[in-house]
């Protein structure tokens, strides 16, 4: 993997916009990221971050070295331009309303298994307070089914950038923390039956609510 460019081991359509979406993110929230190292450089995983906006998304992902899917609802897809974008950054649709969007639990468990990476929000839906909401138990779901390790994301910063109701600040500063990968005897225990995966969004959640904000290094 080239750190310097891991864009070229990416697909064209996706490494193009993820050096774009780094790059725009870097000038209009002067993003800084710690914990980077705790995200694994092969096989399938999971980034579970809380989520205060819309800008949660392309934020997280341009601090990945590795190509990534992500969620976003179905609605979006309209035939035009941006259901073009939406396709070449490989974000799956869901239907929202629906309940539980089998085929889009299937292309997640798909891109799990072909050892890649997929973002996932366990609140759901963004926050209204800037708080962290309870966890659904999609995420425990995803990564019960697959094992893969899970690496809690913690994003402070992007409720006051463009939080729900609330206009765009740009020169927001925004941070992004990476806990340690929680391995599946972390978050999974099979003797919980019916509430086995709302357990291990439980955990996932936790884990998200553990990290910090980073302190500045002291010289």
């Amino acid at each position: 993997m080239n750190l310097d460019f891991p864009q070229v081991g990416m697909e064209f359509a996706y490494g193009f916009f993820h050096y774009g979406m780094g790059v725009l993110c870097d000038i209009n929230f002067r993003i800084a990221v710690s914990g980077g190292e705790n995200l694994p450089r092969h096989g399938g995983f999971i980034v579970a971050a809380n989520h205060a906006s819309l800008l949660d998304p392309p934020i997280v992902g341009a601090q990945l070295l590795r190509q990534t899917a992500a969620f976003a609802r179905k609605t979006l897809w309209k035939g035009n331009i941006a259901s073009w974008w939406l396709d070449a950054v490989r974000v799956i649709p869901v239907d929202r309303d629906g309940g539980s969007d089998v085929g889009a639990i299937r292309r997640v468990l798909q891109v799990l298994k072909q050892d890649q990476g997929i973002i996932l929000f366990p609140e759901g839906t963004r926050t209204p307070t800037g708080q962290l909401q309870q966890a659904k138990s999609g995420v425990g779901l995803m990564a019960c089914r697959t094992g893969v390790p899970v690496v809690p994301a913690r994003i402070f910063g992007s409720f006051e950038a463009l939080g729900r109701n609330r206009p765009l600040r740009l020169g927001t500063k925004v941070s992004v923390v990476f806990g340690r990968p929680l391995l599946a005897s972390d978050y999974d225990d099979r003797s919980e039956g019916k509430e086995r995966y709302q357990h291990a969004s439980d955990r996932v959640m936790s884990a998200i609510a553990a990290l910090e904000f980073p302190r500045p290094k002291v010289i």
